[in-house]
């Protein structure tokens, strides 16, 4: 089953000033996520409300929040690992 991705203002203005081959890269794995939101190196953000949770692409990460019952993942952050959790 495919979920619907939705990306927040943060993610969108990562993704539009990174360069080509990391968009690529980082596109890929959302689209992966849409097919598979619950992959085997998925992590739970410690200290965050609800279910947040994130996968690594190399030095980046992603933090995104599933909504089973819409088949809805949004997509909090993307960004380098030291910038993402503040």
């Amino acid at each position: 089953m495919t979920y619907q991705t939705t990306l927040s203002n943060k993610s969108k203005k990562f993704l539009k000033n990174c360069d080509t081959e990391l968009y690529q890269r980082l596109m890929q794995r959302i689209r992966e996520l849409s097919n598979n939101p619950f992959p085997q190196d998925i992590k739970r953000v410690e200290g965050e409300k609800g279910k947040v949770f994130r996968v690594r692409v190399g030095k980046h990460r992603i933090t995104y929040e599933v909504y089973t019952e819409k088949n809805e993942i949004l997509i909090v952050k993307v960004g380098k690992r030291d910038d993402i959790y503040d």
